[in-house]
């Protein structure tokens, strides 16, 4: 009974990792896609180097330590805003600080990588 009860919390708690996953990058590059095509600000949060060396097109750089201090680039809290830098992580804090302080649709699309082919 009790190694039942150990494999039913490990697949719930698997479960939910999946879930909290996918809630964070969860958007596929065909939902990215149609927000860009609809005049989402896409933004790179990853450092001018990291930028330099290849960004998707059109995206604006503004590093994630910087983003607090360029807040006018990022326009009306309304817009769409679509964040990513490497791999997702620098581009959620961006996201947690838009949406703290009260930009409504902002995404974090993971890393460079999961940006649609333009």
């Amino acid at each position: 009974m009790n190694r039942i009860a150990l494999i039913v919390l490990v697949l719930v708690c698997l479960v939910f990792i999946v879930y909290k996953l996918r809630s964070t990058l969860g958007v596929d590059q065909s939902q990215l896609k149609e927000k860009i095509d609809a005049g989402a600000l896409v933004v790179d949060v990853r450092t001018v180097a990291e930028f330099q060396s290849g960004h998707f097109p059109g995206a604006i750089n503004i590093p994630v330590d910087q983003v607090s201090k360029r807040l006018d680039e990022f326009g009306d809290k309304n817009r769409s805003i679509i964040v990513y830098c490497a791999s997702g992580g620098r581009s959620g804090s961006a996201k947690s600080f838009l949406e703290s302080i009260g930009y409504s649709d902002v995404t974090n699309a993971g890393g460079l990588s999961n940006m649609p082919n333009p």
